[in-house]
This record gives C-alpha cells, sequence and structure tokens, in this order.
C-alpha cells in the first residue's frame, strides 16, 4: 500500500496521485516523502513525461499535513545527536520540494524545465499547502468548505518545509504575516486573493493539465529564482522593508509577549532569510525550525494541542461497548446567555433544540441570540439567508414543558441555585422519555448533590460550557457518583457533534476547570492585600503566555460572581472553610459597588463605552502599595504553581482520570500559558524534583497553598516525569 502513485496519459501528462490508504485525510509520512521522492525522479526523467500535475485521492481535500511522528521519529534515529537528525530530515525534505521547483530545468539558463501544477480538491494545510508552494501553479476547486493555510504556529512550530521562506518571497513579509503569524486558514477565494494560490477553478485537475500542456519555459521560473528579483514590500536592507520588520518585531513580542519560542524563532527565519539568496534562506529556515522543535515547548504544545486534543475528540476517554449516542433532539432548560449558546450550537450542528423559559418573551429572546448571531455571519458572507432560516426554523422557543416529548438529551441552563434546579429537574423528568439523559450546566455545584432531585440518577450528568459557548472550545463533562456509562458517552456523542474538544472528569466541588482557576484569580486578589501593584501581577501573568492576568480577568467576570463563590462555598464547607484574605478585597469591592466591567468600576476604571481607562488608584486606600515590590519570577511562579497544584491534587484524588485532559481542558477552558502545554506538561519541563524544591519554598513564604502533594513529592524522589508515569500507554503498560 502506497502513499503516491504515478499514471501517464497519452499527451505525456503525468498525474501524481496522494492518497493515504484508511486516513480521511492525506498526511506527510517519512515513507510518503520517499516515495514523492522516487516518483519525482521517475517522472523528470522519463523522456514521455512533458509535465507533472500533483493532486490528491481525496474528495475534498489535498493534505491536512505532517505526521508529527515524522519529527519524532527523525529524532529518535539521531542517537546522541537529535537536533543533527532533525536538521538533515528537514534539509531532505527542502531538497525534494526544490527539486520540484526546478523541474530538471538548466541552472544557469532556467530553460529545459518540466512544468510542474497542483491541483486541489480541497482544505491543504501545513506540509499540504507547502507542497503546492514549490510547484510553478495552483489550482484549487471552487469549494468554500475548503480551507487553505499553515496553521503550525497554533501548535508551537512554524512552518519548516520551505512554506515561511517561500510565502514570504511570494507575499512579502507584511501579506505573509497573517498566515505565519496568526496560522490564518482561507477559504480558496480568499487565498487567491491574498496571492497564495493562483487559480480557483470548478474541475481544478482539468484546469491544471490544460496550464502544462502550454506552460513554457519562462512559465515556471519562480519569482526568486529570477534575474533581478526584488521581495515585495521590501528586503529588511531597504527603507520600507526596514519599517515592515521593525513593525512585525513590535506585533509579535506585543502579542506574545515573549512567551512563546515559535513566534520569535519564525521571525529570526524571516528575517535572516530575507537577506540571503533563496538557497541559504530555507538553510536558515531549516535551522531555526530544527532549533524550536529542540525545544521542550514545542514538543508540549504539539502533544496537548494536537496529538492529545484530536484523541479525545475522537473518543479516547469514550466508555467502550455503548452504542452511538447522537444527540436528535435536544430541550435546553433556560434561555439566558448560556441557554442560548447552547441553542446555537446545537442547532449548527443540525439538532432539533426546544429552548424552554418562564414565558415566551423570554424564550424568544434566547431565540433571538442566534438569530443575532446570524445575522452577523450574512454580514461577513458566511451564511446564506436560506441558512438562517433552516436554523430558525429548528429551534422552537417555548415555555411549555410538553415540547420537550421526545427529546434525547435535555441540558439544564437555569439559575444557580440547588432548589431551582432540583424543581426543574423533577418538573422536566415527569415529560421526557425514560432514556433521556439530563444534564446540568452547572459551573460549581456538585452533580451528586444536584442529581438528588432526579429520579434517574444513572442518566444524570453535567455538561459544564463555557463562555460565550459559540466561542470556546472546551466542554466539561462531569460524572456524578451513580452517573452510568451510556450518560458519559451520550455527552461524549454530542459534544463531538457541535465540534468541541471534551474531558471527563470525576465529580468535585468547582470540578476541575473552576478549581484550577480560582485559585489564579485569588492569589491575585492576595497580592494586592499585600501591596504588590495590580499591573506587576497582570503583566507578569501575561508574559507567562495567559491571554489576561488575574485581577482584569476578575473585573471580566464580575466581581459579585467571586463574592458570591465564596459565600456558596463557606456556606457549604462549613468550618472547612479555608479563610482567606483574596476574600477581602472581592467583598469590598462588592459592597462599594464596583463589581467590574459590567458597571464600568471595578479593580478598572472605564469610560462611557465600557473602555478600560487604567488601574483604580482608590484601592490603594485601603491597601497601600508596598515599597518594595517582589521580583518579576516569583510574581509568575505564585500564579502557576497556585494553579498546577491544584491540578496535581485533582490528579491524586481522582477528579481527573487522564493527564491528556488536564493538560488540554487548561489550555483550551482558561487559556493556562499554552506554551507550556498544560500544567503537567509544564512540571515535566522543569522536573519534579526543582517543582517539589520550590513547593517547600513558597510554602515557607506564603502558605499552606503551596505545599507540595505526596503524589509530586514521591515522583521527586523517583525522578519521574508525569508521562512517563501517567500517559495511557505507560498505564496500560
Amino acid at each position: 500500500m502506497t502513499d503516491f502513485t504515478l499514471s501517464t496519459d497519452a499527451e505525456g501528462i503525468a498525474t501524481l496521485t496522494w492518497d493515504c490508504p484508511g486516513k480521511s485525510m492525506n498526511v506527510m509520512s517519512l515513507d510518503g516523502l520517499a516515495e514523492l521522492d522516487k516518483l519525482i525522479d521517475a517522472a523528470l526523467a522519463d523522456e514521455a513525461v512533458k509535465g507533472i500535475v500533483i493532486t490528491s485521492g481525496k474528495d475534498g481535500s489535498f493534505a491536512g499535513g505532517m505526521d508529527l511522528n515524522l519529527l519524532a521519529t527523525l529524532k529518535e534515529e539521531a542517537g546522541d545527536n537529535p537536533a543533527q537528525g532533525l536538521f538533515d530530515g528537514v534539509m531532505q525534505m527542502h531538497a525534494l520540494l526544490r527539486k520540484i521547483e526546478l523541474a530538471g530545468m538548466d541552472p544557469k539558463t532556467k530553460k529545459g524545465g518540466k512544468p510542474i501544477a497542483a491541483a486541489l480538491p480541497g482544505t491543504a494545510a501545513g506540509i499540504g499547502l507547502e507542497l503546492p508552494l514549490a510547484t510553478h501553479r495552483i489550482f484549487v476547486a471552487d469549494n468554500p468548505k475548503a480551507r487553505i493555510g499553515l496553521p503550525e504556529i497554533m501548535v508551537g512550530i512554524f512552518p519548516g518545509a520551505g512554506g515561511t521562506t517561500r510565502l514570504v518571497r511570494k507575499l512579502g513579509a507584511m501579506g505573509a504575516s497573517p498566515f505565519l503569524l496568526e496560522g490564518k486558514m482561507v477559504e480558496p477565494k480568499k487565498a487567491k486573493g491574498a496571492g497564495i494560490v493562483d487559480e480557483v477553478v470548478a474541475d481544478p485537475l482539468a484546469a491544471a493539465k490544460d496550464w502544462v500542456k502550454t506552460a513554457k519555459d519562462a512559465d515556471i521560473v519562480k519569482p526568486w529564482d529570477a534575474k533581478g528579483y526584488k521581495m515585495p514590500g521590501g528586503a529588511p536592507y531597504h527603507p520600507a522593508g526596514f519599517m515592515t520588520f521593525v513593525g512585525a518585531s513590535a506585533m509579535v513580542n506585543g502579542r506574545t509577549q515573549g512567551a512563546f519560542p515559535a513566534a520569535k524563532a519564525l521571525l529570526s527565519a524571516v528575517y535572516e532569510g530575507a537577506l540571503v539568496d533563496f538557497d541559504t534562506a530555507l538553510r536558515i529556515e531549516a535551522r531555526w525550525f530544527t532549533h524550536v522543535l529542540m525545544n521542550p515547548s514545542s514538543g508540549a504544545m504539539i502533544r496537548s494541542l494536537f496529538v492529545n486534543k484530536e484523541a479525545l475528540e475522537k473518543g479516547a476517554v469514550r466508555p467502550e461497548g455503548i452504542p452511538d449516542q447522537r444527540v436528535k433532539k435536544i430541550g435546553v432548560l433556560g434561555a439566558g446567555m448560556m441557554g442560548s449558546g447552547i441553542a446555537l450550537v446545537s442547532a449548527q450542528a443540525g439538532m432539533e433544540v426546544v429552548l424552554v423559559d418562564r414565558d415566551q418573551a423570554a424564550a424568544d429572546k434566547g431565540k433571538a441570540y442566534t438569530e443575532a448571531y446570524l445575522d452577523k455571519g450574512i454580514k461577513r458572507g458566511k451564511v446564506t439567508a436560506e441558512t438562517k432560516e433552516a436554523m430558525l426554523n429548528q429551534i422552537t422557543a417555548t415555555p411549555d414543558l410538553e415540547h420537550l416529548k421526545g427529546c434525547d438529551l435535555i441540558i439544564e441552563a437555569v439559575f444557580e441555585d440547588p432548589k431551582v434546579k432540583a424543581e426543574m429537574t423533577q418538573k422536566v423528568e415527569a415529560v421526557i422519555p425514560e432514556d433521556c439523559i439530563f444534564a446540568s450546566n452547572t459551573s460549581t455545584l456538585p452533580i451528586t448533590g444536584l442529581a438528588k432531585a432526579s429520579s434517574r440518577p444513572e442518566q444524570f450528568i453535567g455538561i459544564h460550557f463555557f463562555s460565550p459557548v459559540e466561542k470556546m472550545f472546551l466542554v466539561e463533562i462531569i460524572k456524578g457518583k451513580q452517573t452510568g456509562p451510556r450518560a458519559v458517552a451520550k455527552a461524549l456523542d454530542y459534544v463531538r457533534q457541535i465540534r468541541k474538544t471534551p474531558i471527563v472528569v470525576n465529580d468535585a466541588r468547582f470540578f476541575y476547570c473552576n478549581r484550577c482557576i480560582i485559585p489564579y484569580v485569588n492569589e491575585g486578589a492576595r497580592m494586592i492585600t499585600e501591596g504588590v501593584a495590580p499591573a506587576l501581577v497582570d503583566n507578569a501573568a501575561r508574559q507567562l503566555g495567559f491571554p489576561v492576568g488575574p485581577i482584569q480577568l476578575t473585573d471580566e467576570t464580575s466581581i459579585d460572581l467571586g463574592a458570591k463563590i465564596a459565600r456558596a462555598t463557606k456556606e457549604a464547607m462549613g468550618n472547612a472553610y479555608p479563610a482567606s484574605a483574596a476574600d477581602d478585597p472581592i467583598f469590598w469591592m462588592e459592597d462599594l459597588g464596583r463589581l467590574g466591567r459590567k458597571t464600568k468600576a471595578g479593580f478598572f476604571d472605564y469610560d462611557e463605552a465600557g473602555k478600560r481607562q487604567g488601574y483604580w488608584k482608590g484601592m490603594h486606600d485601603k491597601f497601600p502599595l508596598a515599597e518594595t515590590q517582589p521580583d518579576l519570577i516569583e510574581v509568575q511562579e505564585r500564579l502557576m504553581f497556585v494553579q498546577v497544584l491544584e491540578a496535581v491534587r485533582a490528579l491524586e484524588e481522582g477528579v481527573l482520570e487522564d493527564i491528556r485532559e488536564g493538560d488540554v481542558g487548561a489550555v483550551l477552558a482558561w487559556g493556562f500559558a499554552p506554551w507550556s502545554g498544560g500544567p503537567f506538561s509544564w512540571l515535566d519541563i522543569i522536573g519534579a524534583e526543582y517543582a517539589a524544591e520550590r513547593c517547600d519554598q513558597l510554602e515557607a513564604a506564603y502558605g499552606a497553598r503551596f505545599k507540595c502533594p505526596d503524589l509530586l513529592r514521591e515522583m521527586a524522589e523517583k525522578g519521574q516525569s508525569f508521562y512517563s508515569r501517567f500517559a495511557p500507554e505507560a498505564k496500560a503498560a
């Protein structure tokens, strides 16, 4: 079985078809590279071949990228010198794509080469675009669902098979930046408009063959191989180009705060490559690519944001032996912001939706959320009027519970009060089918307690969405003590339908995600009481890669919500509630009516439009700034350790069953330092021994919340890492 096949027609046009057996989308492997190299050599050497078209045997896609195990194999096979192994392997890829680009032409005259075109049936990502960029003309199917781009930066690397160098040479640094630095993926017509591809046609294979038949020597010489080539927008030593690179450097550092190694390496490869000839630029790209791959951050990001995320989405933790539980009709209880968002994403997935609220006006308001969302899509040209009408017809907004008959899943998103939820559970269970799964969208209330109101606790589960539902990628599924496997399978299949990433955890107060993020917010509040400058706290977090600092996050989510959670927790835990200085500024601000962004007054001042105007200086009347401010690293380690130690405790206590879920959940739910790969990956990067030692120091300085968990202490003594001890393959062994 091969990934590539070659056939030649009577007119001398060779068609090289990429079709990986058993895969829904083509991916490049080491064997595939060897096959492609061999077939390109054969086609270029065959006098009967006048030109070549590279295409895909997959309907609607060309290729989804590279098999990332390829990179691991290159490192492993190199033995004691993995960097050399990676560099040599990457240079072999460059040599192959350069062979396609030069196509057998005379190196001096640039004549005598064979035209090579790419015919893309649809999506082309990563190496799936880097390969076409090395051909002489790219034809793409007019398929609005297809996406074209180089998303590598999103998983901690950058395009390292020539994509970086070629795209910058083709579009200029400014034109290439959205696709390289942001990993932007666009539909074919926008890719053509940007200059990435050449033609968008109904039949790319036929169009490519027609072009190959008439292509002349001048048509196949790339601009950077032609005499007198000048980079679009100017090279770094050109006045215009100089300003572009100065701006790009400022932009990258402004967005990443220096926390993401791949972005810095990418910018270096672009800048240094733009100073030299094309082949030297490819070598520079390969060196920076190797540099990134040798950084433990890239391995952690690839593992969490690609390998583990994909495994969870494909059902890695789904109970075995349970038949397909795909949702056909869903009932959503509560048409507030969360319920409205759940109704929207469910309708987008093609489900029949019943959206219930106390009266018709409230239910209609919830449905209007979907209408407003679709109207925005129509304005951007992403939604048609027909699509809008069809989706709205899928949603029944009503106060009448009788409409819930026939539902196979209910998601309750009513007021966060156990009594209200219990009453709604009993009313709804009297109407819905006996086999219907009932889920609560609570963010803090234990599922086992809520399930007591149910006559079918084995069919009761937690499905915790994050706000706004349509934008957030993660869904946290919570198993109560009596939750059965079919309920878990139902929740997982539903999350897969709405194209989000699930994690499954066992029941406990705050579950997993909130359990870890609340200490992050609290640590920021504690530092205010200690006189630490709030700008130092928030900027320390941003320089770790967090999207927002803990103080800003408190304002965004509302201060009274924090106060409410603290009071509810204290009521539930009684004397066991850990008294915390973090509560002081929260309750004080609540008393002052400064509730955050929603009231345009919180830890920040706001203008009339709700834009932040700087930290509120009045907080220092009660919590004066300390004369001596702590070291940046000290602040950062407090913010990191207070979260990761909760993650370790969640694993110890069995709330987490799989560390993959702990890492993926942390990054997707609250943006935990994505460069680290998540809390367990971060602990593996710094090492258990150092982590345990640092815990002791932080505990001595700041208190018991930094006490080293027994599990981490044991791992430090044994020299273990989390992924060597708890990875699925390690547990299976």
